[in-house]
């Protein structure tokens, strides 16, 4: 996979989720090309669960781009897992096809990998799949909200053709990632992540 820093990047034709970022959700209209006002977690009770599920604190971001909301089950949450070693993703996604200004995607996961701090393993696919890490090519620190994250542009899975922020609290490894797509643009979309990041409100479970 080439870097996201390549030219021409940003019209990548995206997979639907079972290859890549995607969905077949639509907007009624564009997205805002403005990240929202910063406020705090507006429906914490599906975070709440989700950090009863996992048995780890969970970071709920106050602050989506537009139409996006955090909202655990909510329209715009396409994907809502928990695995058997309790590692979870949460996707969030707006997409309208089209071409020009009609079309677009906005697309943003937020994992936790209990009980792991070294990024774990994923397959390529394809005829010649092979091993490598699902977050690479790690490059500046960004800081926001008392978090200290480092910026990944090269990732798999879901997060492929994602800027990946990630860090680590307590034993356990965390990220933030959003899809470079129209029209959002590289830049647009670590300026986001910067902005989501300093959103972010940490949610433990009542147990801890």
């Amino acid at each position: 996979m080439r870097g996201l820093l390549t030219a021409g990047l940003t019209l990548c034709a995206c997979a639907l989720l079972a290859t890549g970022c995607g969905s077949t959700s639509k907007a009624a209209a564009s997205p805002q090309v403005a990240a929202q006002k910063a406020k705090p977690c507006a429906h914490p009770a599906g975070w709440q669960k989700l950090a009863q599920k996992t048995g780890i604190a969970v970071y709920c971001p106050g602050r989506l781009p537009d139409p996006l909301i955090g909202q655990i089950g909510g329209r715009w949450n396409n994907i809502n897992s928990v695995s058997k070693d309790r590692s979870y993703l949460e996707s969030f996604v707006w997409q309208e096809t089209g071409g020009g200004a009609a079309g677009g995607e906005l697309h943003v996961n937020l994992r936790g990998y209990p009980g792991r701090t070294k990024i774990p393993i994923c397959r390529t696919g394809g005829s010649d799949s092979k091993d490598v890490p699902c977050f690479d090519q790690p490059g500046r620190t960004i800081t926001a909200g008392g978090i200290t994250a480092r910026l990944y542009t090269v990732n798999q899975d879901a997060d492929a053709w994602h800027a990946l922020l990630l860090w680590r609290r307590d034993g356990v490894l965390y990220t933030l990632s959003e899809h470079v797509a129209p029209p959002l643009t590289f830049n647009h979309v670590v300026r986001y992540l910067k902005q989501e990041l300093g959103s972010l409100q940490l949610i433990r479970p009542t147990n801890e």
